[in-house]
């Protein structure tokens, strides 16, 4: 039980970055420690790479249901392997997506 609390925690953190990401008057960079992008629409952009942190921290929390189930519970390997998989989607999804669309050339 208590996995699961940890986990859905650093979900509601994820989804915390989404917020501020929506409604932060400056761009906001995707990459930890990146430098920040030069894009067209700034408003737009902040708003795309919001949601994407909202639905991550959201789909993260539900991939650690598993975790009710107990830490020794082989199904955990799903929450694991699922997040794993789910964040390389989120980093495909922002490069592919939101930046081919927004970026300034």
């Amino acid at each position: 039980m208590l996995g699961f609390i940890i986990w859905c925690v650093v979900g509601c953190m994820f989804f915390g970055f989404g917020v501020a990401s929506f409604y932060s008057k400056r761009v906001v960079g995707f990459w930890a420690g990146g430098k920040i992008p030069a894009v067209t629409d700034m408003k737009a952009y902040n708003h795309a790479v919001g949601k994407l942190w909202c639905v991550f921290g959201i789909i993260f929390i539900f991939m650690g249901i598993p975790l009710l189930d107990g830490q020794n519970s082989p199904f955990v390997l799903l929450s694991v392997v699922g997040a794993m998989i789910w964040t390389i989607a989120m980093m495909v999804i922002y490069e592919l997506g939101i930046m081919r669309k927004y970026r300034k050339e």
